[in-house]
C-alpha cells in the first residue's frame, strides 16, 4: 500500500482518525451530528435541513448519534463526518488509501454503503474494511489471545488464534459507557436528569473522569466509606461547571462496578466477567490456555481506575487465570486500541489481498 494511508475508527462514541504509522490519531471528534434549518429553505422537513458536526450551542436539542450500539442509524450523519475527516487529511495528502474499521453488528447492507460513500461519493483509490476487535489485538503486538472492548455503545470479548477469529467466541453486550452515563446523570439530578442537557452532560463527563474508579472488592469498599467520620470524606465533594458543590454517594464513586455487579445496579447483565467465561467456552478447550496467556483490556471504559486488576481478579476466581500467572495487557493508550492496531496493519503485506481498488469496485469483483 502507499505510505500514506488514513485509518478511520468509528466508534458509538467517538471518530478516531489519522495516517497510518502515528502513535496517536491527529483527529478526535465526537460521533455527533446536528441539524438546522438552512436559512435558504426554512423549515422542519427532511429536504430542507442542514447537517452539521457537533452540537450547535444556540439550538443544543437538535443533535444526534449517526451510529448507536454499533448500528448505522443516519447514513447522511456518516457521510458528513467522513467528508469532514477526508477533506482535513487531503490539504496534505490528496489521493490516499482509507482503511476503516468494522463494528461487528454491521450488516451486509452497512458493508456495500460504505464501499458506495467511499469510492463514488469520496472517489478513494482502495479501502480496507477491518475487524474493530481484531485490530486491538494487532495493537498489543499479538497474533493469539482473548480481546476485550468495552466503549461507549458495546462490550465486546472475542478470541483470536494465529491471526484468525475464532468466530463462535465473538459475544457481545449491548451495556457500555453510555449506560454508566445514564446512571450518573439520573443519580446526580435526579427528577430533572436531562440525558441532552449540556451542562449535565458536561457534569457526567468530569464526575467520570474524575472521581469514578473500580473497587478491587465492592463490599471492602463500601464498608471503608461506611467506616468514615459522616461517612464520607473529602474526596467525595466535586464542584459542578457552575461553581456548586455536591458530595458524591459511594455508589456515585464506584459506578464502573456495574460492568462487574450489574445486579447492584438493578441491571440484568450479564457481567464483563461472564461475558468472558461465555466467550471462551465456546472456543475448543486445547485452546484456552494459550488463548488466555493474552488477555487484552481495551476501550474506553477499561481507563477507569482499577479496572484492569478487577478484570484479572475476576479471571483467577473463576479458575480461567492462574494466581502466578495472571495478567492482563493493557496498553497506555488503549481507548485509541482499534485505531492503533489499524494502523500497524495497514501496511502489513498480509493484509494486501483484502484491499479493494476503485477499478475492482467498478467491475464489481467484490462486494
Amino acid at each position: 500500500m502507499a505510505t500514506k494511508t488514513i485509518v478511520i475508527d468509528h466508534g458509538s462514541g467517538f471518530v478516531k482518525a489519522g495516517l497510518a504509522g502515528c502513535n496517536v490519531p491527529q483527529l478526535v471528534v465526537p460521533n455527533i451530528v446536528n441539524y438546522m434549518p438552512c436559512r435558504e429553505n426554512p423549515g422542519p422537513s427532511y429536504a430542507r435541513r442542514r447537517v452539521s458536526l457537533g452540537i450547535n450551542f444556540i439550538h443544543p436539542d437538535t443533535f444526534s448519534y449517526p451510529i448507536e450500539r454499533g448500528r448505522v442509524l443516519n447514513w447522511e450523519g456518516v457521510e458528513h463526518i467522513w467528508s469532514f475527516i477526508m477533506r482535513k487529511h487531503r490539504e496534505e495528502h490528496e489521493d490516499c488509501p482509507v482503511l476503516i474499521t468494522e463494528s461487528p453488528l454491521r450488516e451486509p447492507s452497512d458493508r456495500r454503503k460504505t464501499l458506495e460513500i467511499m469510492f463514488e461519493f469520496l472517489d478513494v483509490p482502495s479501502l480496507l474494511l477491518a475487524d474493530q476487535l481484531e485490530m486491538s489485538l494487532y495493537s498489543s503486538g499479538h497474533l493469539t489471545g482473548v480481546v476485550v472492548d468495552s466503549g461507549y455503545g458495546l462490550t465486546r470479548v472475542k478470541s483470536f488464534h494465529l491471526g484468525y477469529p475464532v468466530h463462535s467466541s465473538c459475544q457481545t453486550l449491548e451495556f457500555a459507557g453510555q449506560d454508566l452515563s445514564t446512571y450518573l446523570c439520573k443519580s446526580l439530578f435526579k427528577e430533572d436528569a436531562d440525558l441532552r442537557n449540556l451542562f449535565q452532560m458536561e457534569t457526567v463527563a468530569k464526575t467520570q473522569m474524575n472521581k469514578c474508579y473500580v473497587p478491587l472488592n465492592l463490599a471492602k469498599a463500601l464498608d471503608f466509606f461506611q467506616s468514615l467520620p459522616g461517612g464520607s470524606d473529602n474526596d467525595n465533594t466535586y464542584q459542578l461547571p457552575d461553581g456548586t458543590t455536591v458530595e458524591l454517594t459511594p455508589m456515585q464513586q464506584l459506578a464502573p462496578e456495574m460492568f462487574f455487579s450489574p445486579h447492584v445496579f438493578d441491571l440484568p447483565g450479564p457481567s464483563i466477567s461472564q461475558l468472558f467465561l461465555e466467550s471462551l467456552k465456546a472456543c475448543d478447550s486445547t485452546l484456552h490456555p494459550i488463548l488466555m496467556s493474552h488477555v487484552v483490556a481495551c476501550g474506553g471504559n477499561t481507563l477507569y481506575p482499577g479496572f484492569s486488576k478487577r478484570l484479572c481478579k475476576e479471571l483467577v476466581t473463576n479458575d480461567l487465570l492462574s494466581p502466578a500467572d495472571s495478567s492482563v495487557w493493557v496498553g497506555s493508550n488503549r481507548n485509541f486500541s482499534v485505531w492503533l492496531g489499524a494502523s500497524v496493519v495497514a501496511h502489513l503485506s498480509s493484509f494486501k489481498s483484502q484491499w479493494m481498488t476503485r477499478e475492482e469496485y467498478d467491475e464489481g469483483l467484490k462486494i
